[in-house]
């Protein structure tokens, strides 16, 4: 099978929906089919990486949002798909590509969306008035639900299958139906995303590194995440400074550029916390030895519906402090511990991790990632992909 898969929030610098397509498009590879990205770019252009296709569709870039773009000229996908000719088509947006489902429908192609973020959450974030915080106010609380709802009832159905990586990601889907009883939604399906369990190992751990980073006796806490309003990396910020005030010795380490970087460095810096902001990090093996080399990572996000970069650090060997609020506590299990979406209430979670048998901590850390290889991702995708029929021909 020829298998395209389209998306919008794909960039250089990208996380979670670039890691996520590239490894699923390997694992179809594997399988012996035929993976295409179909993603935004600078310019049109047909280029390789590595093993996997790559067609470009110009596209401008996203105010505020530093490396990305986003299609607004629907049309020119529909030519790349037009011409692709593929046999099934996955799409990873909520936004502007929702239309290649209409397009898969009139080619009697079968289609799925994957769900990889909630747009209520989303919109809760940036709600005008939530402040730096991504703190909606009561009217931001009670309207992003709605909104989302209206969103989605127009936009859903346009596809033949939903696909969910967490219970949580699929809640706003559900909570839609649960509101509507007679609403005849696409089928919702439940598939975890993967790691690279060869990459990110244990072994990873980096002595040097570990000495240039931390003086010793410092416990490394690392967040590794896009500096954006709703990533939250301020509540990491402020957990530490907690854990500084009360004499706990820590060291900081952020790895993520984004709009936010100078205001948290300077909020670091107020707190006195000792730390290194050291910006995006390009090559994945650095990546690897940081996850490896830490104590714990910190996840603060209160929205975020799988967690990758989260599932790398256990992945590594290093448990994961994590908003219970979102998504990821599904995914770390007790390899970790989850809190609240507040610095007091993260920063106790951090003292527990860190209090933890070292060893212990990281085996179990380990072992909780073990469950997630990407190969039982692509298996799970393939057996979605071969059950599929196009809604017209039904």
């Amino acid at each position: 099978m020829r298998i395209v898969h389209v998306a919008n929030a794909y960039a250089p610098r990208s996380g979670g929906i670039r890691t996520a397509m590239h490894a699923l498009a390997r694992e179809y590879l594997a399988r012996g089919h035929e993976p295409v990205l179909v993603v935004p770019g600078p310019t049109a252009a047909e280029r390789h990486d590595g093993d996997l296709r790559v067609v470009q569709v110009a596209a401008p870039r996203v105010p505020g949002v530093p490396g990305y773009r986003a299609v607004v000229k629907p049309g020119t996908v529909r030519s790349v798909l037009d011409a692709l000719a593929p046999d099934r088509v996955e799409v990873s947006d909520r936004a502007t590509l929702t239309g290649v489902g209409l397009w898969a429908r009139e080619a009697e192609v079968p289609s799925l969306l994957m769900l990889h973020e909630r747009l209520d959450g989303v919109l809760s974030a940036f709600w005008p008035g939530a402040g730096s915080g991504a703190r909606p106010g009561p009217v931001g609380r009670r309207l992003a639900p709605v909104v989302a709802d209206r969103w989605n009832l127009a936009t859903l159905g346009r596809f033949d299958r939903l696909v969910a990586t967490t219970a949580f990601a699929a809640g706003e889907v559900e909570r839609l139906a649960g509101r509507r009883p007679g609403l005849a939604l696409p089928p919702l399906h439940r598939v975890a995303l993967g790691v690279d369990l060869e990459r990110f190992t244990p072994d990873r751990f980096d002595a040097d590194l570990r000495r240039r980073t931390a003086a010793r006796g410092e416990a490394v806490v690392l967040v590794m995440s896009r500096l954006s309003r709703e990533k939250r990396v301020d509540l990491a910020v402020e957990a530490v400074g907690r854990l500084v005030a009360d004499g706990v010795p820590v060291r900081l380490v952020v790895a993520g550029s984004g709009p936010r970087f100078t205001e948290l460095r300077a909020r670091a810096e107020q707190l006195g916390i000792r730390h290194r902001f050291l910006g995006f990090v390009p090559d994945r093996a650095q990546v690897a030895a940081l996850l490896a080399s830490a104590d714990v990572v910190v996840a603060p996000g209160p929205i975020e519906t799988f967690g990758l970069a989260a599932l790398e650090a256990l992945a590594s060997g290093t448990p994961v402090v994590c908003s219970a609020t979102s998504a990821l506590p599904e995914v770390i299990g007790p390899a970790g511990a989850s809190a609240d979406p507040e610095p007091e209430a993260l920063a106790v979670a951090v003292r527990e991790v860190l209090s933890r048998d070292p060893g212990a901590r990281r085996a179990a850390a380990r072992a909780r990632a073990e469950l997630f290889p990407w190969s039982a991702t692509g298996e799970a995708m393939l057996a979605l992909h071969v059950g599929s029929t196009p809604a017209g021909a039904r």
